[in-house]
């Protein structure tokens, strides 16, 4: 340790070059774990009383990568390589879950630029908060801190949201003058508070997120979703290894011969996740998101730092075409954004593309499940533009404004969630994908009524999630450089996925 009138801090580790991707992220893990246990340390003593001399400090490490040279790398790749010569470096939080990823897009570095990474230590504070896996509260005494000692934050630091914002990937960042350019979409500290929000809003550990991920605003496809996974662990599946529920439930597959863990939460979170985990996250998540634009917004600003390889929105909507019937299936190939949650980060005339790899493989999907092909798949598919408003009530709007606005944009489907998800998908540089179902037809006076209502998915949500299932089992086949699409990456991008 190393104390001053101004600091105190554990001893500074040398910044060292690797060749090799994995010795590279162990000594990301080595600074990591050292760190964060320094701060554990201090604050339990700080806790206890023991009330430091000076402010206690401990970073991030990061990983750097210096090229001089403008020589293109293969021109199909969408990452794995910097745009240009410069130092380019990002900061590095969770090591143990990141491993994967990071021995991954540190190995593409090393091989595409043939030149070594530099590993040390940062200057970006660990805020004592995420020195914890867990809420500060739940893991220490800390709520039990005696009011008359000095305020946390002379002591320690705490997050500081100026830091943690997402310039990076909204492409407005202004790096200061002779400053490293990003390597990554995120740096540290934005990483860990997401991982926070995610274990508050879904109730399960971050560490339980699969890389192919479901979005839906109706339990009904959850509760299907908890049956399959529950029969896959009893019947033995070859591939998937565990189901993990809110409250961390972990049922485990019957041939593994692993007793179950966790507790139902008292209370179910928010946006309660469910987790099919496959070894290498090659799994499928699903999250109940609920209904609105905000929530949508909120859950994938969060899940886009685990990088996931895609994510699909599987829910319902009002079918706007007279030709439409309830249970037919809408295929977003557009989005009219009229739910205005991202209207600063991506301004709206930035259009969303359909991404051909995501589309061909939910319509293969629709077509295997219902066994239609060709043009026989438009008797209960329609591919077409969506649309996403903020307001639930909305056909109690002025009628006339609302048809129009609806006929120029040739939208042939209305909901609340499907535009924010491809949106920031987009934003994100996550594949998306969207299959929505008719569950009424308001502008034709067929309004979604109970015992309608109940009917409709009795029959429809087991073969809508069968068809959302089939289309991550396709994608999944993908080679990564091949969903990864260069259509979501800009002309001056992050090395990193």
């Amino acid at each position: 340790m190393s104390a001053s009138s101004d600091l105190i801090t554990p001893p500074r580790v040398a910044t060292e070059s690797f060749q090799s991707a994995e010795k590279a992220v162990d000594r990301l893990t080595e600074i990591y774990e050292r760190n964060t246990a320094f701060l554990r340390d201090r604050f339990q003593g700080f806790v206890g009383g023991d009330i430091p001399s000076a402010p206690v400090r401990a970073t991030y490490p990061f990983v750097r990568m210096t090229t001089a040279t403008h020589a293109r790398v293969d021109s199909r790749l969408s990452y794995g390589f910097v745009s240009g010569p410069g130092i380019h470096e990002t900061t590095v939080t969770r090591p143990d879950l990141f491993r994967r990823y990071l021995v991954e897009q540190i190995g593409l570095l090393i091989e595409n630029h043939r030149v070594p990474v530099e590993i040390g230590e940062s200057n970006e504070p660990i805020p004592i908060h995420f020195a914890y896996r867990r809420d500060i509260n739940i893991e220490t005494e800390a709520g039990h801190m005696a009011s008359d000692g000095p305020p946390l934050r002379d002591l320690f630091d705490t997050p500081d949201l100026a830091a943690m914002d997402d310039a990076i990937v909204n492409g407005t960042l202004v790096p200061r003058p002779g400053a490293p350019a990003p390597l990554a979409m995120f740096r540290a500290a934005r990483i860990d508070y997401s991982l926070h929000r995610l274990t508050h809003y879904t109730g399960t550990a971050p560490e339980h997120f699969q890389n192919f991920v479901i979005f839906t605003n109706y339990q009904f496809y959850v509760d299907d979703f908890s049956r399959i996974g529950r029969q896959r662990m009893a019947d033995g599946d070859p591939v998937a290894t565990a189901f993990v529920e809110p409250g961390n439930l972990i049922t485990h597959n019957a041939r593994l011969k692993s007793a179950s863990s966790g507790q139902p939460p008292a209370r179910m979170p928010q946006m309660p996740a469910y987790h099919l985990v496959q070894p290498d996250d090659a799994g499928i998540t699903m999250i109940n998101i609920g209904v609105g634009p905000s929530n949508a917004r909120t859950i994938t600003d969060h899940v886009a730092v685990l990088r996931p390889h895609a994510w699909l929105m599987l829910g319902h909507c009002a079918g706007l075409r007279n030709t439409q019937k309830l249970g037919d299936y809408v295929l977003a190939h557009g989005y009219v954004r009229e739910d205005h949650v991202l209207d600063e980060e991506l301004p709206v005339w930035v259009p969303i593309p359909a991404l051909a790899e995501v589309q061909v493989a939910i319509e293969q999907g629709v077509g295997e499940v219902t066994g239609l092909n060709g043009y026989e798949l438009k008797r209960v598919m329609r591919t077409g533009t969506v649309a996403s408003v903020d307001n639930r009530n909305w056909e109690l709007s002025d009628h006339g404004a609302i048809l129009r606005r609806l006929s120029q944009s040739r939208a042939v489907a209305l909901d609340m969630e499907s535009a924010a998800i491809a949106a920031n998908g987009f934003r994100f540089r996550v594949p998306y994908g969207t299959l929505l179902c008719i569950s009424d037809k308001p502008l034709h006076g067929e309004i979604k009524l109970a015992g309608m209502a109940g009917e409709f998915y009795r029959q429809r949500v087991g073969q809508h999630l069968e068809i959302g299932l089939n289309a991550l089992e396709r994608l999944k086949s993908q080679e990564r450089e091949r969903l990864h699409s260069r259509k979501l990456r800009s002309f001056a991008e992050v090395a990193f996925q």
